[in-house]
């Protein structure tokens, strides 16, 4: 029996995929669950469980092609005996005479062919490439001939504006253009590269930059890292504190946790943290959702929770999804201070420096003094189109002072 395999729905306001890598090539045996295929969306890429046990006998989408969800992407036939002795074949090809063959194969590539190159050809090629070739009038058995330093040796629009530039230039610059290691840019790079550069492109950013004396909140979490530990079984870190200062700050300036829409101004009402975390390929966003509604153990809990499953590649793409303010820790890796992108639709995104020791002025009742503490730098990048350089200025003291004045006891 065929088995269609369909393009999941992969959130509730996910319409499409990008077919990243098929794991299995037609003819391999399939079992049930196995991850057999890896699709992208514009939020994470997904690894996906056969949803049968068979032989793969049909491929309907390659890589790099945009399928809406709900299309039949390929089929799996779960008659192993009967599949292995009629195979799907390719669609058959004409039977020309050998001169024919031979002067058409020096023909440019027609547009006849752009959804069907693989066959018996050597790679496949991508839409962008067809069109590439097609312009230029290359034929396809010059496109074999170039080498490719895509996925699975796949050539990329890279590799083939190096090969039309190599064939305009001398022999000497060819070879040192040669020594150059082109590869393409992974789906998850795409993605966040396209978002950041939209965000540059539609909001007018603004930082403004303060100082936080995190003494105070340093003592409490050395005082308290190891029966925290012990009690719920990871650390007890800088993260849950910020959230906390955020999310009051939101409330005494509650503008920040608005977005634009065209003309209007869309006032949330939930507070949900997007939290950046890094990862080997790229960064994502998860959301801890109403905030508000958290109590500081909770909210460790659920930043822990959300950290984990990230860097796991666990998380759905409905919970990238729904922010209304974000925050990316920078200070992780040693940054003192930074200018972070604007993660939209929100209008404020707050970058977190380390927190370091240096020699600070602390005013008493009784004169200044010179004193060792904890100093943290926070950046407020905001969108000027709805924030004012005051009301950014507000929120990133309101965030400082909740830092610094925060009740510590009454935490737990």
């Amino acid at each position: 029996m065929l088995v269609d395999i369909i393009m999941p729905k992969m959130g509730e306001s996910i319409t499409e995929g990008t077919i990243i890598e098929w794991r299995k090539k037609i003819g391999d045996n399939v079992e049930k669950d196995e991850m057999f295929l890896e699709i992208g969306t514009d939020k994470v890429n997904s690894e996906i469980p056969a949803s049968a046990a068979g032989i793969l006998v049909e491929i309907l989408a390659e890589p790099n092609d945009v399928v809406e969800v709900g299309k039949v992407i390929g089929r799996i036939n779960t008659d192993t005996k009967t599949a292995k002795e009629t195979p799907v074949q390719d669609q058959p090809e004409p039977i020309v005479p050998k001169e024919t063959e031979a002067s058409q194969m020096e023909k440019p590539v027609q547009k006849s062919t752009e959804n069907k190159l693989t066959g018996k050809r050597k790679s496949f090629f991508t839409p962008v490439v067809i069109k590439i070739a097609q312009e230029k009038n290359i034929p396809l058995a010059e496109l074999d001939t170039i080498h490719g330093t895509g996925r699975g040796s796949r050539v990329t629009k890279k590799d083939l504006l190096a090969y039309l530039d190599d064939r305009s230039e001398p022999v000497v610059s060819s070879k040192l253009r040669m020594s150059d290691n082109i590869e393409e840019m992974e789906y998850m790079r795409k993605k966040i590269a396209d978002h950041m550069r939209s965000s540059l492109d539609t909001a007018a950013h603004v930082h403004v930059m303060t100082e936080v004396d995190m003494t105070t909140i340093v003592d409490y979490v050395m005082a308290k890292e190891e029966s925290f530990s012990n009690r719920e079984g990871f650390s007890l870190t800088y993260t849950p504190f910020i959230v906390t200062a955020v999310v009051k700050a939101i409330q005494q300036i509650p503008l920040m946790n608005c977005s634009l829409d065209g003309g209007e101004i869309v006032h949330k009402k939930n507070i949900n943290i997007g939290m950046a975390v890094s990862m080997e390929d790229g960064l994502m966003v998860p959301v801890i959702e109403k905030c508000e509604e958290a109590n500081f153990l909770g909210l460790c809990r659920r930043v822990r929770d959300k950290t984990v499953r990230t860097r796991d590649k666990k998380l759905s793409p409905d919970e990238l999804q729904g922010s209304t303010f974000s925050i990316s820790n920078f200070g992780v890796f040693n940054v003192t201070m930074g200018t972070p992108i604007i993660n939209q639709p929100n209008v404020g995104i707050l970058g977190v420096g380390a927190i370091k020791k240096r020699p600070v002025v602390i005013e008493t009742e009784v004169g200044d003094t010179i004193g060792i503490r904890s100093m943290m730098t926070l950046t407020l990048g905001f969108d000027h189109r709805l924030i004012d350089g005051a009301g950014g200025s507000k929120f990133i003291d309101a965030v400082r002072k909740e830092l610094e004045t925060m009740d510590l006891e009454r935490l737990f």
